[in-house]
């Protein structure tokens, strides 16, 4: 049995809608797991972020693929997110190179290196990032490793991040660098929603393990 002309548009609209529901579905998910994960993040006192932060850092830097590597991308911390100051200067010490995220126009994300200490910005979210005017830009294939912030993850290195999409766009043209996200464990969950686009980790690091 063959259906008809008008089975098969029938048919076709109904997987289209079921595609339509099912991403729905996933974006809510991501959405309330977002606004449960934020909350718990900033339930964590000051200082005590400020600890986890450091050994945080002190993983990040025993991985074996920051000892390999030559330029690395991390990112400038912004509001309750691991701070990776300590990491920047160890990694700055071993003669490294370091490159920062630049969200531009499109939800297109750069890398830049700022050529001094005051090549800094305030980008379109308030988030601080190299001055791209006064940095050192890298084509994403050329950076060895790159660190992550993300808002929920789960134990298959599963991310969630804010839902713009910047690091989604831009992971993929990283194709020789390991990906890292940094996280606090109160942020872990038994499971990420993810949609087709969502680019998983290689690890995932936080004060307590590596995943």
């Amino acid at each position: 049995y063959l259906p008809s002309r008008q089975e098969r548009g029938i048919i076709a609209a109904e997987k289209r809608k079921a595609r339509h529901t099912m991403a729905s579905d996933i974006e809510n998910e991501k959405r309330s797991l977002r606004t449960a994960a934020l909350a718990m993040r900033a339930s964590l006192p000051p200082e005590l972020r400020a600890e986890y932060s450091r050994a945080i850092c002190r993983r990040l830097y025993k991985h074996p693929a920051l000892g390999a590597a030559e330029r690395v991308m991390l990112y400038a911390a912004a509001g309750t997110e691991p701070d990776l100051t300590v990491l920047a200067g160890l990694l700055s010490a071993e003669g490294k190179r370091l490159y920062y995220p630049v969200c531009g126009a499109e939800g297109l994300m750069y890398a830049a290196a700022p050529d001094s200490p005051d090549a800094w910005r305030t980008g379109k979210y308030g988030i601080a990032e190299p001055d791209p005017e006064h940095s050192s830009l890298i084509s994403p294939e050329k950076l060895d490793a790159v660190i992550v912030p993300c808002i929920a993850f789960d134990a298959a290195h599963r991310r969630l991040g804010h839902g713009g999409g910047y690091y989604d766009r831009f992971l993929p043209l990283c194709t020789r660098a390991v990906k890292l996200a940094a996280a606090f464990e109160i942020q872990r969950a038994a499971a990420v929603p993810i949609d087709s686009f969502d680019v998983a980790m290689d690890a995932v690091a936080t004060e307590l393990r590596i995943y």
